[in-house]
């Protein structure tokens, strides 16, 4: 069968209205470091396309939310996801909820390592995004997959393969895709999903970084996009920042139509 091909709508097909609605909203994003390499991204986009006017803002303050902002801050601690789940929490009861449109965060993949027990750390998520969904109706909640890794390439893949040794990135990347299916199994299609691992994992070409380990597919992470095997350098923060923005634009596009706005 040929290979599938994914393409991603682009900043310019995106009506300038839409820009203009999606700038009059206040949302609210946590992240850590990959989330500092998106929020780079933002500006560069912006920076090139001037019809993109978002206020950017590094704050939890919900005085801040009184007027168009898209707010941004470090959640948690890294390799604890829980305390993510935690603090992004406390953030929203303590003022954000009710007052921002939009509000989401993301693990970092160091969260979720081989070894993960991802059904325990996807059940405490859905019990946080349930309570506070039930609390504060009039904020729209985002759901976010987790970021992935690169994998090993190269000759000394098929060598480890033959003496059965791991490769470097699978098992940390199977972990990532199982807690990833999980998620997209309870929300997509019901609730917003911004897939970032899946972009993460698409050539520019549109075909996907993948790796079979016991006859399944799993993604990682386009080499080119990262300079450490981690992190979004400037080309892959580039593309997830795009698809963010077109993301949003569409996603207050469709709130608007389903209130009548």
């Amino acid at each position: 069968m040929p290979e599938k091909i994914t393409y991603f709508p682009l900043i310019k097909d995106i009506p300038e209205y839409r820009w203009k609605n999606l700038a009059e909203k206040k949302i609210y994003f946590g992240h850590q470091s990959v989330g500092n390499n998106i929020i780079e991204g933002l500006k560069d986009v912006i920076k090139e396309n001037p019809q993109i006017k978002l206020n950017i803002v590094e704050t939890t303050d919900p005085e801040m939310f009184k007027t168009s902002i898209f707010a941004h801050s470090r959640v948690g601690k890294n390799h604890d996801p829980f305390s993510k789940n935690n603090a992004f929490t406390v953030f929203i009861e303590n003022g954000i909820g009710g007052n921002a449109d939009f509000a989401f965060f993301k693990y970092c993949y160091v969260d979720v390592p081989a070894g993960t027990d991802v059904n325990k750390l996807f059940n405490d998520y859905r019990n946080a995004m349930s309570r506070l969904k039930k609390a504060y109706p009039d904020t729209t909640f985002i759901h976010v997959t987790v970021p992935l890794t690169a994998v090993q390439t190269g000759p000394k893949v098929w060598i480890k393969k033959i003496i059965g040794r791991p490769l470097g990135g699978y098992l940390d990347n199977i972990s990532r895709n199982e807690f990833n299916n999980l998620l997209k199994a309870e929300y997509e299609s019901k609730e917003p999903v911004f897939d970032l691992a899946m972009i993460e994992s698409i050539f520019p070409d549109g075909t996907a970084m993948t790796f079979k380990s016991n006859g399944r597919i799993f993604h990682a992470m386009v080499p080119e996009y990262t300079g450490d095997g981690r992190h979004l350098n400037e080309k892959g923060r580039r593309i997830v920042a795009e698809q963010l923005l077109v993301f949003l634009a569409d996603l207050v596009q469709q709130k608007m139509i389903n209130t009548g706005a």
